[in-house]
């Protein structure tokens, strides 16, 4: 075995929306779970938007196509940060954050108005409720579902156990 060879990541699965103030709350988590663990721990931003937040499912998709354009996490993170502005302001907000971070905007606008990014979106909410998830944020790790919905009190103490587990 040669030396370039690395240990596959362990996958963490998150099941997210944006206009969701608990998935903001789960941002410093996740900070803080990407600074311990680096590459080793792959981050899956998987969507679940709720009927109940009108713009969650607009902001899915421009979360993609943020991601096509090579920002996605910055861009999860910008618009979490301001959920209240994404509530009041809807897609205009979405726009004005994908400009903020230097995205192409014109594009942006067409990816939303033309809907590229729906079966993503889609099919990702299907997986959830098939899964069980009800609520956001919902993480999977190594077949463990955790529901942060409700509570996130030592979530990331668990996820941090079990990753260390897969790791060693």
């Amino acid at each position: 075995m040669s030396d370039s060879t690395t240990a596959r990541p362990v996958v963490l699965d998150v099941w997210c929306e944006l206009q969701c103030p608990d998935c903001r709350s789960a941002l410093q988590d996740l900070r803080a779970l990407r600074e311990r663990y680096g590459d080793r721990l792959e981050l899956r931003l998987r969507h679940f938007p709720l009927d109940k937040h009108k713009h969650a499912f607009t902001a899915a998709q421009a979360a993609e196509e943020a991601a096509d354009q090579g920002k996605g996490w910055p861009y999860i993170e910008a618009v979490l940060g301001r959920v209240g502005e994404l509530a009041s302001k809807g897609e205009p907000f979405l726009l004005e954050v994908a400009r903020e971070l230097g995205l192409d905007a014109e594009e942006f606008d067409t990816a939303l108005i033309d809907g590229r990014h729906i079966l993503i979106v889609d099919a990702d909410q299907a997986e959830g409720k098939a899964i069980g998830v009800t609520g956001t944020p919902t993480y999977v790790i190594d077949g463990e579902r955790l529901d942060g919905g409700k509570s996130q009190e030592g979530l990331r103490e668990r996820i941090e156990e079990i990753a260390d587990r897969l790791l060693a």
